[in-house]
């Protein structure tokens, strides 16, 4: 019975570690969606509820073919992009624009990796890895990609949407919590500064990370 009782209370403790953890990110959450500035939410990105979309397990790699996951940038937010490896105009637009994002964090900056998913198993322009050395770049197979992350509806030139599309934030916890519109990471100015200040205010708001 004594042994029983100690078990018990042993999980309650482990609980109870568990959820001073989380409290910080939880609080920013709410600070940031639930507790409304009297102008209203100006959140330029959706938030997702990242029960709905765990992180599946997608055999990732590096470039060189070496195990490599999501998971290992746990502790940080996570700028992730989608794409193949043919980085059109539009690919090489967000790749720049989160250098930039990340960069106009300031003192902040080192809180955030950007992290590009390439789908496929073509290789890679030299060029486009000089120009964007400090991406972590991982290969990651397309269907399961595309099943995992969610879109918001709007439609590519020939009318699909597609993951591409958008960049997504992941919390220092693991969890996909943010999708930012179409377009909104791109060579836009006016869009990227409002991506910036979203990323601003979570960064913040939370005290991990």
């Amino acid at each position: 019975m004594e042994k029983a009782n100690n078990v018990s209370r042993g999980r309650w403790k482990l609980l109870a570690v568990l959820a001073v953890c989380a409290a910080p990110l939880i609080a920013s959450y709410f600070t940031y969606y639930v507790i409304k500035p009297k102008g209203g939410v100006t959140n330029y990105g959706a938030l997702i509820d990242p029960r709905q979309y765990p992180i599946p397990a997608m055999a990732s790699t590096t470039l060189d073919g070496k195990p490599a996951r999501l998971e290992d940038y746990k502790g940080k937010w996570i700028m992730l992009k989608v794409g193949p490896s043919d980085c059109q105009q539009d690919c090489q637009d967000q790749l720049f624009a989160m250098r930039q994002l990340r960069t106009m964090q300031g003192k902040e900056m080192e809180r955030i990796e950007r992290v590009w998913l390439i789908t496929d198993n073509e290789p890679l322009e030299t060029m486009l890895l000089r120009v964007n050395d400090g991406t972590r770049m991982l290969r990651a197979p397309a269907a399961v990609v595309d099943k995992w992350l969610p879109l918001d509806g709007s439609s590519g030139t020939d009318g699909a949407a597609r993951v591409s599309d958008h960049v997504y934030l992941i919390d220092p916890l693991g969890n996909l919590m943010m999708r930012f519109p179409k377009g909104a990471v791109s060579s836009d100015v006016e869009k990227v500064k409002r991506v910036q200040k979203d990323i601003a205010k979570l960064l913040k708001a939370s005290a991990i990370g």
